[in-house]
């Protein structure tokens, strides 16, 4: 009996083969295809889910995280905005009409936050937030012991989190307010603005534009203004996690992502101090132990115990289908 688990992120697909005792049995990574838009995108998914399907064997079940929110009722991705045109796509029910298999999904955050309680630095937790930084930002949030996902799949969209009042009427992309200053979009922004090389020039795909591995090059080569943006995008970082520790109160905070390894340890003393100088008694703040596995493992386990975790079903009637692998 063989489960597929799928790591839709920002520019990666990452797929995996496992089984019912969570072994990883296979997998591979490609980038996203992000400007064949929807339609590109799910072709892609089903080709790499066919390319790791033993022949002849029958798949038990497909879970996938990915960018963007999934409506908890209707089980369709309202919004992924890394790739152009998507709105209101069933991913999961298209998948299930082509591998006649259950389909869970799940916001990438929330899927890397499920992974995170269940083989890492979270396990035994019943409060936490698991924020995301890489090409964009957002958040899983547990709370008692339980995903909170709100009314619409959209709790934990941090992103769109204002930390910048004077700022309030302008018109955000789809980007929002945090993710603008905050994330490897904001960084790799900036950094155009004030490094001479690097990437996102006018022929850079959608994808090295929002790569800000160049600025952390510059800046662990010595360089001050590369520096000096990624300390101010940790700084604004650190109001918005202070933000949520006043809304949230947790116990633990969890980082992982892109921007987390590319100065891991910088990202921990900057928002601690920024934490710490708003809140009297903080809370552990960690490092991911999963690493860019997190989803991948909140993925399989979603695949293995759908009830526990909560996951989502594709398909309109999704809450009446649900099924363990």
């Amino acid at each position: 009996m063989y489960g597929i688990a799928v790591d839709m992120g920002a520019s990666h697909l990452r797929f995996v083969l496992t089984d019912t005792q969570s072994n990883i049995l296979e997998e591979s990574r490609e980038p996203v295809n992000s400007e064949a838009g929807a339609r590109g995108v799910i072709a892609q998914i089903r080709d790499g889910i066919r390319r790791l399907v033993p022949p002849g064997e029958l798949l038990q079940g497909i879970a996938i995280g990915v960018p963007g929110c999934v409506h908890p009722q209707t089980g369709k991705i309202f919004d992924a905005n890394n790739v152009p045109g998507w709105r209101e796509v069933d991913l999961g029910q298209e998948l299930e009409d082509i591998f006649h298999c259950p389909v869970f999904l799940d916001n990438d955050a929330n899927m890397a936050a499920i992974g995170e309680r269940w083989r890492g630095v979270a396990q035994g937790v019943d409060n936490f937030v698991f924020v995301a930084v890489g090409t964009g930002i957002g958040a899983g949030i547990f709370m008692n012991g339980s995903i909170c996902r709100g009314s619409s799949g959209s709790a934990g969209e941090i992103f769109r989190m204002n930390v910048d009042w004077t700022r309030w009427e302008e018109d955000f992309p789809d980007t929002g307010h945090l993710e603008t200053y905050a994330s490897g979009l904001g960084i790799a922004a900036e950094g155009r603005k004030v490094l001479s090389t690097g990437n996102g020039s006018g022929s850079s795909t959608l994808v090295e534009e929002r790569d800000a591995r160049y600025v952390f090059e510059a800046a662990q080569s010595g360089d001050a203004k590369a520096y000096a943006v990624i300390e101010t995008s940790l700084a604004v970082l650190g109001v918005g996690v202070a933000n949520l520790v006043s809304v949230l109160d947790p116990e633990l905070v969890v980082f992982n992502g892109g921007v987390v390894r590319g100065s891991p340890q910088l990202l921990l003393a900057t928002v601690e101090k920024v934490v710490r100088k708003i809140h009297p008694r903080p809370p552990a703040i960690a490092l991911s132990s999963l690493g860019d596995k997190a989803q991948i493992w909140g993925a399989i386990h979603t695949l293995l115990d759908p009830e526990r975790a909560h996951g989502i079903r594709a398909g309109r009637d999704a809450a009446a289908k649900e099924a363990p692998l």
